[in-house]
């Protein structure tokens, strides 16, 4: 088996091997994963946090080793809690603004040391914030199918990057988040962070979000925002209609 580590600030993850290919997710900062495949330009990786799979760059990464992986894979490193971080590459004097929930690989006081690179961290990572603040702290991100930052996320996205952010890994896609965690009888018994999730027409799981109280909810559609929601699901004020129909809560704390 072969293994990579992320050495930029954010990579894309595409379906295919292609530029124009589908962006499905992003890599961040100090993420590792595993090397399924090389094809030309690019490598096909299914990610150590997620188990998520797609294409990356082959410039884009490092390469790491066996018990690193393993390492990272039994004890996550440290992440970052801001929205912005300034990692400085002490090599060539360039910056990095890592996004927040990187992961802060081989942190030795304040340096990250990624094979033979040297990442002298500037800003203030931050500390833990309660699952409210730091939901919260997305508003007016707008949508990006595949993002998991400030700078564009997607619904499943902001639910497992806020989730990251309070030590919980959730899986990458609404449909894969809605077989995790407990389920919730009814809106009545919700509580703050219970995720919530909406299906189409033929009942396929399709959106995401998290409750903060229950008749409030925030999620990832069009931008971050805060709605309404009742039995039959998101009201939007936007709208002025339903937008998302209800079909499961579940509790992952």
């Amino acid at each position: 088996m072969e293994y990579g580590i992320c050495n930029l600030a954010i990579i894309p993850l595409r379906a295919e091997a292609n530029d124009r290919s589908e962006l499905v997710s992003q890599v961040l900062f100090g993420e590792s994963f595993e090397i399924l495949e090389w094809k030309d330009n690019w490598v096909k990786i299914i990610t150590a946090h997620d188990s998520y799979t797609g294409w990356i760059g082959r410039l884009q990464f490092i390469m790491l080793g066996h018990m690193a992986y393993k390492r990272f894979k039994q004890t996550p490193p440290p992440l970052t809690y801001r929205p912005v971080t300034q990692g400085w590459k002490i090599e060539n004097n360039s910056i990095l603004y890592l996004p927040m929930g990187s992961s802060l690989a081989f942190l030795e006081g304040t340096t990250c040391h990624i094979g033979d690179e040297r990442f002298e961290i500037l800003g203030d990572i931050g500390e833990p914030d309660n699952l409210a603040v730091t939901a919260t702290s997305f508003l007016n991100t707008p949508y990006l199918w595949g993002g998991r930052t400030h700078f564009g996320i997607d619904c499943s996205g902001f639910t497992q990057a806020v989730y990251k952010l309070q030590g919980i890994n959730l899986l990458r896609d609404a449909s894969l988040q809605a077989e995790q965690g407990y389920t919730v009888n009814s809106l009545r018994e919700t509580k703050l962070g219970d995720l919530a999730f909406f299906d189409n027409a033929e009942g396929n799981i399709v959106h995401v979000g998290i409750m903060l109280s229950n008749e409030k909810i925030i999620h990832a559609s069009g931008k971050v925002k805060i709605d309404t929601i009742d039995e039959k699901g998101i009201y939007s004020e936007d709208f002025k209609r339903y937008t998302h129909k209800l079909k499961t809560v579940k509790r992952m704390l």
